[in-house]
This record gives structure tokens, C-alpha cells and sequence, in this order.
């Protein structure tokens, strides 16, 4: 489309619905077709694609030289097998996204607000989905009429419970509530991040929203790592396949559309709705320039009361309606990260600079303040200090963001930007006063609340299909000759992990003897207790003891149930690759299956201290417990809602195994003893979990 200023636009907000409208171009169209701009001026032809005629959307060069939207291509070929040009023969996998250049000349077109003749706005193409949700009037207006209709009475949300929708039905919905997504019958599943306040005094929460979205990304090289760790699967008590965290600094960063707690329904049209993890872990591995994920993504709670005194201002999402009644409050407790603020600086224009300067740290992900230049607004309103790290900007989540996103954020609001950050106590910023050990040693602990604190004294067994067994190797060597082994892991890293065995050299006399498997973990040497050593610790003790002509390794090995051979997501192949890695393969980490069978000694938890008002949720769903089928199983989290305790806290991660809430073990509880001890909890809730690494992909 190339209407001019001042022709009425085709879509305006006449007879438009928000449900209609497209979130990212602001016209109706059907979900699977492009995208539709009203450019400003003619479009160069080396920038039109030949099938749609349109400026290029996604551009993808061809083998032969040729340059096609990915939509049209995409479809085209599924019918085809040529070029639409030269019609030399063609498959998607062979094109590659265009040059960064290209992409750059084609996100510079001036484009007009769809809603011109009410916005009066124009900009260039990549700047319109942040126009849309930020600044333009008639995408407000409709939102905000949505939000009006979306509400239900209370009574029609308790009678409508149990009528929903399944999570495979959900995906084709572009905005459908908790309640019509969450009920599956799952067993197991409870949800003590839901329950409503029965105060009459207090605004009450109607279900949770969520949408089903499609997220296209386009690698460089087609094995590119994404950046993506995921949890769950068909044979394990989550079910789903779930994103626990995104890795900073990759192909998911850098894109900012995923983010923890996302549930991966398709990829590139294959399902995952009701595959083992493993299956799943081979399926996003698989080499291709471009990945479309149907995720469903937690939008957070929406307001039920119709009183408009109690419901808070409307905002771009709802992840940060209400952050500071939360967490708001100091704490002594060691366990607690700090604590969450909102801040509001107001500008006299919308140009004015704030004065802060953002950066990223190596040691945590996530944005943090600098400093505050003197003289500027944030130093002037004094609320802000240096190292708050910002949890959102204007609703926008930046727990996993970066400083360019953050400015973008900063630039494209109007007077008032609403910040949540985060403060650690002068105790943890200061590295601790406690006089243990050299002031350098104090400042590299000061981290430590994050992570892992103490082996785990509850004892239980693993989820149901998940084992393990001991092996031992008793070997007689030359004493130069190595073992042949790389390791991994130790209680001093991120995930305080065992030490396991990352590969066996070809070249090794372990190798020969065929035991010792790549996914052992080391538990001795020579009678040396290796499970509680940090990785140079057990380096050093493997190195003194292969010195010596006897040697006898004791190791322990997961096991899980085969998966049943049931679905065509991924071929014996891939699964051979991805759960038995070949001997000598550089860069090996372990699925996060792997983990679910080590017996509980092995285990370490950490203490998880979440603060709220009376009438808020803790912000998480779990999974688990008493089941027919599966006997006893343990708890997991399954779902953190954005805008919450849990959810601003961000240390509980999708995948977290509670073992215990308030020093009380969880192992023998079924969901009417669990629920009840977290309802009881009205303002501080202490949870003891036990968190494994999800799967890198």
C-alpha cells in the first residue's frame, strides 16, 4: 500500500477490533500472511520482492542470486521446488537471510502510522511496532476497549473453570486467558500463584492472560547456537517444553521476544506439544538458517474490579502494573536479593535527557545504573543510585535485557518513565563485614545469594522413570599413562554441579575398558571423595591419583525410560546425538533429564525468601505430587507470571524442584497438604529448591 498523507488510511479505527488487528503492523490481516505498511515514498525495485511485489519483509537470498520475502518463499516452495525467477531448482534450507546491510536500507523505509488521519504520525519501518504500543492514540484506544470487554464477573470465571481450552487449541487464539489455557485435567497440578483474595476491600484479579505468539530468527550459520536453556517434556512431571533461561550475549538475547517461562508449542511446524524432552532438544538443534517457534508467552494478571478507583493506570504490558507493593520493604535475611523499587522520573520534554549512563555485567545478566550524571534529572530526583539493577522500564521486562534495549525503551517514551529496579542491601554490595578472609575474597562472594548455598539434607526419590546406578572400574596402568577423560562442573560453579565427565579420549585407557561413559559423574578416586570438590580441587586430586599404577574409579550413572518411539519429531539419529555424544566431542553438557535421576545426597538446594501484600499472588503454578499413574512426584515450578513476587525476584526458574516451604520437607505431600501451607503464607514465603541447568540449545 502507498496511500500519501492526508488519504484516509484503509484500516482505520473504524469497525477495528483489537483482536483483529496485528500487533507488529497495526492493519488486519490473516496470521499467516505478511505484514502490511503504507510506505511514504516509491521503494527502490532492488528492494521489492518478486512474488508479492511489496518491499521485502524478513529478505532471504537464494543460491541463484534472488531476494524473496521469508513468508513468500516459505509458502512458494511448500508447493515447488524452483526459483520464481530462473526456476533452477531450490529448497529453503539452501537461502540464507540477507546481508545486514540490506536489512538496514529495508528497516529505514518511511512508513505511515496506520492510523494516520487520527495519529498524524510517520516513521521509518523498524520504529512503527514501538510507535504502535507506545505512543499511538487509536492503538491505545483500542487496547483499553479490550481490556474493558475482557473483563469477566467473578461468578462467570468460576463457572467457566474446567470449560477451557487445551494448550493445543490455545496457540490458534491470538489472546485467551489462564483459565481457558491452564485447564487440562494435568494431574498434580496446583496453582498458588492464583488465588484470589476474598477481601472485599481489595481490587480481585480475574484469570491470567496469555497469547500465543510466533517468533522468527534468523541465524548467521545454521548451527548457531540460540541461547536458549529448556526444561520439560512429555517424560517429565512439567509436561510442556519451557524456556528456564536465556542466555546473554546470543542469537534469544539479542532477538528480546523470548524470555524465561515461555512454553514452545511448534517448531518450524513441528509440534512439541506432547514429545519427550530429549526429542524436543534434537528438533531446536537441528541446522537451519531460519527457526519459527509458536510459543505461548504469560502476559500477567488482569484487574477484575470494575471500580475504577481500585484498578492501576494502564500500561504497555502488565508485567510491571504493580511491582512495588510487592517486594517493597527492607529485610535482614541473607536469602533475600534486596529490595524492589519503582521509580518515576518526569520529564519537562519528551527529549530531555535523564543522565544515566547503563551497562551490562560479566557476572549476572541483566542492566544496571552506572552512574548518574551530575545535574541530570535522575541525580536530581536522587531515587536512583549506581548498581540498582533495572528490572523494567514503562512495563517493558529487562531482567534479561541489555543497555541498547533499555535506551531504545528510554528514547521512545513520552514525559513519564516509570523504572522497577532492584537494590541489594549494603551488606552484599559491601561484600559482607564479617572480617572472614581478605577484603578481595569478601567483594567475589558477594554474589553468593544467587546461587547455590548448602548440600541438601531432604532425601527423596526422583521423578518417576528416572534412576540411577553405580559403576566402578578398577584399572592397572602405567603411571604417565592418563585416563583420558575431560571434566566438568564443581561445586564452585554457577549451578554448584558434581564434577562429571565431559568426554573419553579415544587415546586413554578408560576408553579401552568401555565403562565410563561421557554423563558420568565422578563420585571417587582411589577411595578420594570427589562430589563435594570444586572443579580445580577434583583436577588436582584426579591428577595425583592416575600418578599411581592401581587405579579405581567409582562413578554413577542417570538412567531414564526410553521414550516411546511414538512421534516424528526427531529421527534415531538425532536422538543418538543428542543423548549418547560421541567419545571424543568437544563442548558437551548434559540434557537437564540427565540431572532428575541423581539421588538426593548429591543434591544442592538454596533458600528462596519471597516477600507480598495480603492481596497479591506468589506469581508461580507447580506441578507434582501424589498421582496415580506415577505414584509420588516431586514438585516442580511451572510457570512464573510476570509482574509478581517470584517474577521480580528472579531467582525461581521454571524447572525448580521445591524440597521443602519454611524448613518443612515437601516429600510425602499431596497437593491438599501443600496448598494450604503456601495459602497460609500471607506476606514471606521461604522456599528450599533444587535447581539443574536446562538444556542448551
Amino acid at each position: 500500500s502507498t496511500e500519501k498523507p492526508g488519504v484516509p488510511s484503509s484500516s482505520s479505527a473504524a469497525g477495528l477490533t483489537w483482536a483483529r488487528v496485528c500487533k507488529e503492523c497495526g492493519q488486519q490481516h490473516e496470521g499467516q500472511d505478511s505484514h502490511l505498511y503504507e510506505y511514504q515514498d516509491e521503494v527502490d525495485d532492488e528492494l521489492v520482492c518478486h512474488i508479492c511485489l511489496q518491499p521485502l519483509l524478513k529478505p532471504m537470498d537464494t543460491p541463484c542470486g534472488h531476494t524473496y520475502c521469508f513468508h513468500c518463499l516459505s509458502s512458494f516452495l511448500k508447493e515447488q521446488d524452483f526459483c520464481p525467477v530462473d526456476r533452477q531448482r531450490l529448497q529453503l534450507h539452501q537461502c540464507r537471510p540477507s546481508s545486514l546491510l540490506v536489512r538496514n536500507l529495508l528497516d529505514k523505509l518511511t512508513v505511515l502510522c496506520p492510523h494516520y488521519a487520527e495519529c498524524q504520525q510517520q516513521m521509518q519501518r523498524c520504529e512503527l511496532q514501538p510507535h504502535l504500543h507506545n505512543r499511538c492514540p487509536v492503538f491505545r484506544k483500542l487496547r483499553e476497549e479490550a481490556e474493558r470487554r475482557k473483563r469477566p464477573s467473578w461468578n462467570e470465571l468460576k463457572g467457566r473453570k474446567g470449560d477451557g481450552e487445551s494448550p493445543g487449541d490455545a496457540k490458534h487464539m491470538p489472546t485467551l486467558s489462564r483459565v481457558a489455557a491452564r485447564d487440562q485435567a494435568e494431574p498434580g497440578l496446583i496453582n498458588p500463584a492464583y488465588e484470589e483474595s476474598e477481601d472485599d476491600n481489595t481490587p480481585l484479579r480475574s484469570s491470567l492472560v496469555a497469547e500465543a505468539n510466533v517468533v522468527e530468527l534468523f541465524r548467521e550459520e545454521p548451527e548457531e547456537e540460540l541461547g536458549l536453556r529448556i526444561v520439560g517434556g512429555k517424560d517429565t512431571p512439567l509436561g510442556n517444553i519451557v524456556i528456564q533461561e536465556i542466555v546473554r550475549d546470543t542469537l534469544a538475547a539479542r532477538d528480546g521476544r523470548l524470555a524465561p517461562g515461555d512454553h514452545i508449542l511448534e517448531v518450524n511446524d513441528v509440534s512439541l506439544a506432547s514429545v519427550p524432552h530429549s526429542w524436543a532438544i534434537a528438533v531446536l538443534r537441528r541446522p537451519c538458517s531460519l527457526l519459527r517457534l509458536t510459543v505461548m508467552q504469560e502476559k500477567g494478571f488482569k484487574c477484575r474490579d470494575p471500580r475504577p478507583e481500585h484498578q492501576p493506570p494502564l500500561s504497555t504490558t502488565s508485567t510491571a502494573s504493580q511491582p512495588s507493593h510487592s517486594l517493597h520493604g527492607n529485610t535482614t535475611s541473607n536469602h533475600n536479593p534486596g529490595t524492589v523499587i519503582q521509580v518515576t522520573l518526569v520529564k519537562s520534554q519528551r527529549t530531555e535527557p535523564l543522565g544515566i549512563k547503563l551497562i551490562r555485567k560479566s557476572d549476572e545478566s541483566g542492566v544496571f545504573i552506572l552512574d548518574l550524571l551530575s545535574g541530570g534529572l535522575a541525580a536530581k530526583d536522587g531515587k536512583l543510585r549506581n548498581n540498582d539493577k533495572v528490572l523494567a522500564i514503562n512495563g517493558h521486562d529487562l531482567r534479561h535485557g541489555t543497555p541498547e534495549s533499555a535506551a531504545q525503551i528510554i528514547q521512545a517514551s513520552e514525559v513519564r518513565v516509570n523504572f522497577v529496579v532492584m537494590r541489594h542491601t549494603e551488606t552484599q554490595e559491601d561484600g559482607g563485614s564479617s572480617g572472614e578472609g581478605p577484603q578481595g575474597r569478601a567483594s567475589r562472594r558477594a554474589p553468593e545469594p544467587q546461587y547455590f548455598r548448602r548440600r541438601s539434607t531432604y532425601m527423596k526419590d526422583p521423578p518417576g522413570g528416572f534412576s540411577s546406578q553405580e559403576k566402578t572400574v578398577s584399572l592397572k596402568k602405567e603411571p604417565r599413562l592418563s585416563l583420558g577423560i575431560t571434566i566438568a562442573g564443581g561445586r564452585d560453579c554457577r549451578s554448584r554441579l558434581p564434577v562429571y565427565i565431559t568426554s573419553v579420549q579415544p587415546v586413554g585407557c578408560l576408553h579401552r575398558d568401555g565403562t565410563i561413559k561421557t554423563g558420568d559423574i565422578l563420585l571417587s578416586i582411589n577411595g578420594v571423595d570427589l562430589t563435594q570438590l570444586t572443579y580445580n580441587e577434583a583436577v588436582s586430586v584426579l591428577k595425583t591419583q592416575t600418578a599411581q599404577s592401581q587405579v579405581v574409579l567409582r562413578v554413577i550413572q542417570t538412567i531414564s525410560e526410553d521414550p516411546e518411539d511414538d512421534s516424528d519429531a526427531a529421527n534415531k539419529d538425532e536422538l543418538d546425538a543428542v543423548e549418547n555424544p560421541r567419545d571424543d566431542s568437544l563442548n558437551w553438557s548434559p540434557l537437564w533429564t540427565r540431572w532428575l535421576g541423581l539421588p538426593s545426597h548429591m543434591h544442592w538446594c538454596r533458600d528462596i525468601v519471597l516477600l507480598k501484600t495480603n492481596n497479591e499472588s506468589w506469581g508461580f503454578s507447580i506441578v507434582g505430587g501424589y498421582e496415580e499413574s506415577h505414584g509420588q512426584q516431586p514438585f516442580f515450578i511451572k510457570t512464573i507470571v510476570p509482574g509478581t513476587p517470584a517474577h521480580f525476584d528472579g531467582r525461581l526458574k521454571c524447572g525448580d524442584e521445591i524440597v521443602a516451604v519454611n524448613g518443612a520437607t515437601t516429600v510425602g505431600m499431596n497437593n491438599s497438604s501443600l496448598i494450604p501451607m503456601l495459602k497460609l503464607q500471607k506476606n514471606k514465603v521461604t522456599l528450599t529448591v533444587v535447581s539443574w541447568p536446562g538444556s542448551l540449545v
